[in-house]
């Protein structure tokens, strides 16, 4: 799994086109590719938006479309690259959904359940069981999307949950599907004590950085950027420990 800031790495030639070649090749035709792609238009903070543009939303709804709904900008350029790539496959999910390339594509991909998106049964999931990694290419260690996976593993009670909807295209036309999912905004737990311990450094930065002191990852230079690359178990498994320590 990939997460990039291309412009950290300075100029590249070919940009996104040359970041995704560069990775694929690097995975070779037995690897797989994954990324966040999101959608651009989910309605996952609805309540806050201005009550005209909430009656608009509603009134002609942009309808999530797996195979054709624009990745969510916020998450770099890559992911809408990738999502558009030949032979790319997407996950249904319209808030959390998940884009692949390669041998495992299509498995990493399938049946990502409507609640608690992060969870068993995720692309997540499958990153973990198929021994799989997190490259963080010049990207913010907080934008660890994996993390979320620990979040929904640790055996915590009184996780902060939200209930949201989004318009879906079917084949019966456009439904509204309700989903549950632990907090990805606020974050599942009370994290705020130890962001300002740690200088007010986002939690999963925090735990990103402990666990590569820890000797979980490896940090190298690419292009002009710090990258760093960790082990998808190693990293599920230290989180869950960080995050039951502290709220179990």
């Amino acid at each position: 799994m990939a997460h990039c800031s291309l412009s950290s790495l300075g100029f590249v030639v070919g940009g996104a086109d040359t970041v995704v070649k560069g990775l694929l090749e690097a995975l070779g035709e037995a690897g797989t590719l994954v990324v966040m792609t999101g959608w651009k238009h989910d309605a996952y903070d609805f309540e806050r938006w201005p009550a005209a543009v909430q009656e608009a939303y509603r009134r002609d709804p942009p309808a999530f479309d797996p195979e054709v709904s624009e990745a969510q900008g916020d998450y770099g350029r890559i992911p809408e690259r990738v999502r558009t790539w030949p032979g790319a496959r997407s996950s249904t999910h319209p808030e959390c959904r998940f884009t692949a390339i390669g041998a495992l594509a299509k498995w990493v991909c399938a049946d990502h359940p409507w609640n608690h998106p992060y969870g068993a049964g995720s692309p997540l999931a499958k990153l973990v069981e198929g021994g799989g990694s997190v490259l963080m290419l010049g990207a913010p260690l907080e934008t660890i999307t994996l993390l979320h996976h620990a979040e929904e593993l640790a055996r915590v009670a009184d996780k902060k949950m939200v209930h949201y909807s989004c318009p879906v295209r079917t084949h019966a036309g456009v439904q509204w599907v309700e989903i549950e999912d632990i907090d990805t905004s606020v974050g599942a737990f009370p994290y705020r004590q130890y962001e300002h311990a740690a200088g007010d450094r986002d939690a999963f930065e925090v735990i990103a950085k402990e666990a590569l002191a820890a000797g979980i990852g490896v940090t190298g230079q690419v292009g002009e950027s710090t990258s760093h690359l960790f082990a998808a178990r190693e990293l599920v498994e230290f989180a869950v420990r960080w995050m039951e320590e502290r709220f179990g």
